[in-house]
């Protein structure tokens, strides 16, 4: 577990360097947000999260089977379905605080980061339609 990172995992370095690529400039690990997001476009008030398959309980219904025949699964099923837990709380918490919350699977962002790129995109132009729809209407 010690040599499991925080932050600046290959996943993250991966989606930073191509939102960089496209011009968009971010904070990463961004404390002053709540549940500090792996990438936060400020501007957007966007924060991103790059999640781990495993630790994040992707497809949950299988995995946790698998888990409750290996070693210590008492440990694991209790840690992840915490994470997952700490995860929704994190996410109202954003939505609340008005921002706007994207997870992306480590497996995705490797395998198919122009597509991880393009969603971010997209849910900017979607915050930039509302945000001119807002200033329209309150003229």
């Amino acid at each position: 577990m010690s040599k499991i990172r925080g932050k600046d995992t290959s996943i993250e370095i991966k989606l930073r360097k191509a939102l960089w690529a496209k011009g968009y400039r971010y904070r990463k690990n961004y404390r002053t947000v709540a549940g500090s997001p792996d990438i936060a476009l400020t501007k957007y008030k966007l924060a991103i999260f790059c999640d781990s398959e495993f630790f994040h309980g992707k497809d949950w219904e299988v995995l946790k089977p698998k888990l409750e025949k290996g070693k210590n699964p008492d440990y694991w099923i209790k840690k992840i379905q915490r994470n997952m837990e700490r995860d929704r709380e994190k996410d109202q918490r954003l939505l609340y605080e008005g921002w706007t919350v994207i997870h992306f699977w480590g497996r995705d962002i490797l395998k198919n980061t122009d597509e991880c790129v393009r969603v971010v995109e997209e849910t900017i132009f979607d915050i930039e339609m509302k945000r001119r729809a807002y200033e329209e209407d309150s003229l």
